[in-house]
């Protein structure tokens, strides 16, 4: 069981899960962090993935996950994106004797949507908002610009936009157009549109080109994450 739905934090999707013990579900890369609540292992902050992540759960285990929009975690959580770079850490790891209230409020597994939601509120409203160039940056990248015409279009030389893209979202703006190509062309793939047109239309040299990058980033050709 999987269901998600917007969030009362900008750009957010909150989602929850019951586990059914099939096997490890496949979480593909998309730049954010998550701060996770598990009915076994507490509160977890799940870091970007560079390549798909496959989460192993128990039977019956319920998880509440706030999906930041990628760029807003290192506000929320107070650390630069790749020092979480395909990691699943504690939140007291970051957050120290600060997340004992968080775990406090989630003990009875009742309202834990609503606790994440006003958690990553505050931590935002603290730090004066997310860095407004991590949006603008997904946005460019997302609809297929060049990562030089993206550095110009924003006044950083190649280290510095990599510097960045690196705190905001874990890694290099070449690594995120990447992954934000993978995940628009499988939205076209799901709306029904064919692999080859999907390729051209995504921005890849050709379907063979768009396969092999697909199983390099998920681990799995497309048709595998389509009939799933």
């Amino acid at each position: 069981m999987y269901r998600e739905r917007g969030a009362r934090v900008a750009g957010a999707v909150l989602w929850e899960s019951v586990a059914t013990g099939d096997g490890p579900a496949r979480v593909l890369p998309d730049g954010c962090l998550d701060l996770l609540w598990s009915s076994r292992r507490g509160l977890l902050v799940a870091g970007p993935d560079r390549t798909a992540h496959l989460s192993g759960s128990a039977a019956g285990e319920r998880w509440v996950g706030l999906r930041l929009p990628p760029g807003a975690g290192p506000a929320v959580f107070g650390v630069p994106a790749d020092e979480l770079r395909d990691r699943r850490v504690p939140l007291s790891d970051l957050w120290g004797p600060g997340a004992a209230s968080v775990a406090d409020r989630t003990a009875d597994g009742r309202g834990v949507a609503a606790v994440l939601e006003a958690v990553a509120r505050d931590r935002l409203r603290a730090a004066g908002g997310p860095d407004p160039l991590g949006a603008r940056l997904v946005g460019r990248l997302a609809a297929g610009a060049p990562v030089g015409t993206v550095a110009a279009e924003v006044g950083l030389g190649a280290r510095a936009l990599h510097r960045r893209c690196r705190h905001l979202f874990g890694y290099g703006p070449k690594t995120l157009a990447r992954i934000l190509r993978m995940r628009r062309a499988l939205a076209l793939a799901r709306s029904g549109t064919p692999l080859a047109e999907v390729a051209a239309r995504a921005g890849y040299a050709d379907q063979a080109h768009l396969t092999r990058d697909v199983r390099e980033l998920a681990g799995v050709p497309p048709g595998a994450l389509l009939r799933g």
